[in-house]
């Protein structure tokens, strides 16, 4: 839900024409929380793999 968040406040803010730092600011959430999407999909992964290393029970 973060990650919704941080996206559609982008966009809000791209419509808007608002100060660069808060674009940047909502880039920054939208796209780290992208990533952390990506790790958890890596993890699920590795995890139905039988990875050592990977966290059980995601």
């Amino acid at each position: 839900m973060g990650t919704t968040a941080w996206l559609v406040a982008l966009v809000v803010l791209l419509v808007t024409g608002a100060d660069s730092t808060w674009t940047w600011t909502a880039l920054a959430g939208g796209g780290l929380g992208c990533v952390g999407f990506g790790i958890i999909a890596w993890q699920t992964t590795a995890s139905r793999h039988g990875s050592r290393g990977a966290q059980r029970d995601l």
